[in-house]
C-alpha cells in the first residue's frame, strides 16, 4: 500500500508540471514564437519526467500497467480542472463532471479484479 501512496503522490506532482508544460504557454507565452514556448515546455517537462518515471517504476510492482494508466488519467483530470479554472480562468463546466464520471467507470473496470471481481 505504501508503494501505491508514493506512486499517487509522485504522479500528482508530475502532473502539475505536465499540465503547466502543456498548457501554461497558451496564456503566458502566446505572443512569443512557438519555438520559445516549446523550449520552455521542454524545460518544465524535465521535472515532470523526473517524478513520473520513478512513480511508474514504484507503482508497477503494486499495480498492473493498465491500472497505472487509469490512475494517471484520474490524476490528470484532478489536476487539470483546477488549473483550467484558477490559472487559465476558464469557466467551470459540467462537462468536467461527466468526464470524471466516465473515468470513474474506467477505474471500476480496470481495478475490479483487484477488488475481487472477474
Amino acid at each position: 500500500m505504501r508503494a501505491i501512496g508514493l506512486t499517487v503522490l509522485l504522479l500528482s506532482l508530475s502532473n502539475v508540471f505536465m499540465t503547466f508544460a502543456w498548457y501554461a504557454h497558451l496564456k503566458d507565452l502566446s505572443s512569443r514564437p512557438w519555438i520559445v514556448a516549446a523550449l520552455a515546455s521542454w524545460g518544465i517537462a524535465f521535472f515532470e519526467y523526473m517524478l513520473q518515471v520513478p512513480a511508474n517504476r514504484i507503482g508497477y510492482g503494486a499495480l498492473s500497467l493498465g491500472q497505472l494508466k487509469i490512475l494517471q488519467e484520474v490524476i490528470t483530470l484532478s489536476v487539470f480542472v483546477p488549473f483550467a479554472v484558477f490559472y487559465m480562468k476558464e469557466p467551470l463546466k459540467l462537462d468536467y463532471l461527466w468526464a470524471g464520471l466516465c473515468i470513474l467507470g474506467a477505474v471500476f473496470f480496470i481495478f475490479r479484479s483487484k477488488w475481487g471481481g472477474v
